[in-house]
């Protein structure tokens, strides 16, 4: 496991990372080590279609990120788990959703006119209709 990272909100991630690829993803999440305060130096994102991908690896894989004073450079793996249907799945019923939103997964809409827009995590148990 990679060393812990001094806590960066997800919203500050985000902000570096729509300044090119707003409205490619609709779901996020950037864990926390709540014992050490830190990020865990790594998170999950779910592009709407494959085509975002390639164009994010070439920005961020190999690179540092620019708004955060750490030597650490971005490493771009594929999940275990894929999708945003996958991801709702395996965190509604999680710990998580009862910790401060900041620290939950984030979802954004898929489609249409909101298309990357939030939208909010379905309750524990909910069903899934994407």
């Amino acid at each position: 496991m990679p060393a812990p990272t001094p806590l960066r909100s997800q919203m500050a991630v985000l902000e570096e990372i729509n300044q090119h690829f707003k409205g490619t993803y609709d779901f996020f999440y950037l864990p926390i080590d709540f014992k050490n305060k830190c990020n865990v130096g790594y998170a999950f994102i779910n592009f709407i279609e494959f085509r975002a991908i390639v164009p994010f690896v070439c920005k961020y894989h190999g690179r540092r990120w620019n708004n955060f004073n750490s030597e650490k450079v971005c490493a771009i793996t594929y999940a275990r788990i894929q999708g945003k249907a996958s991801m709702i799945s395996r965190f509604q019923n999680s710990s998580l959703m009862d910790k401060s939103g900041e620290f939950r997964p984030l979802l954004f809409q898929s489609t249409g006119v909101n298309r990357g827009l939030p939208e909010p995590f379905p309750g524990a148990c909910a069903s899934l209709s994407s």
